[in-house]
């Protein structure tokens, strides 16, 4: 195990093995057919090495544990603008919502760009990260194949994770969620972009209680 240490996001803990990375405009892409959407590693180099990293199995840690919180990203097949429109970005958002109502998950923000989203939300001692992103993905992909006509595959293969464990961390995200589209030029400001829970349009869920300080765990998974 090896460990970096970030001003903005605290320690990042990661397993440096099976490591290939990449940086193509601004992203860090790893092996494995696995790629970490949306975080430059010139804005964050230690948080972008780590979620660039695929582990092949869970953490008992992350399967185990009440109450963890995610920061998770995932891409479109081939990068495709599939999410830029507002019939789509709005059945996205459906999907979240109705897994949040049937408990899956506490959502504590979101944002959905052109050809990927970030969500942090925090997850009960029932479900694992990978179970929560295979409703994300799965319901959102046969519905827009359904309603929209999509053709599979309509996701990347695989996402990427980085667990919370503390206040200050959680805040950071929740910032970096909210900046993403107005660093990509594609809103003024935060609550200006329409598809994204800084728009102060949707409920959302209040930060988790408990926290633990200081330390992050980055994972990546295949799904």
């Amino acid at each position: 195990m090896s460990s970096a240490k970030d001003a903005r996001f605290g320690t990042i803990q990661c397993d440096i093995r099976h490591i290939f990375l990449h940086v193509d405009r601004g992203y860090s892409v790893s092996g494995h057919v696995f790629r970490r959407a949306e975080i430059s590693p010139t804005e964050n180099p230690a948080l972008a090495a780590a979620m660039a990293i695929p582990v092949r199995h869970s953490s008992p840690v992350n399967i185990a544990a009440p109450n963890r919180t995610f920061f998770v990203s995932s891409s479109i097949a081939g990068k495709r603008n599939l999410l830029q429109s507002r019939r789509s970005a709005q059945l996205f958002a459906e999907v979240i919502y109705h897994y949040r109502s049937q408990h899956k998950f506490l959502l504590h923000d979101f944002v959905i760009m052109p050809d990927h989203f970030h969500v942090l939300i925090t997850l009960g001692q029932e479900i694992s990260v990978e179970r929560a992103v295979q409703f994300i993905k799965g319901g959102f992909a046969f519905r827009a194949g359904k309603e929209l006509g999509f053709n599979p595959p309509v996701w990347q293969r695989g996402f990427s994770e980085v667990r919370i464990f503390d206040a200050a961390g959680f805040a950071r995200v929740r910032e970096y969620i909210a900046q993403n589209p107005v660093k990509l030029g594609l809103a003024i400001t935060s609550a200006r972009y329409e598809y994204s829970s800084a728009s102060s349009e949707f409920d959302l869920d209040e930060i988790p209680q408990g926290l633990k300080p200081k330390i992050l765990d980055a994972i990546g998974r295949h799904v």
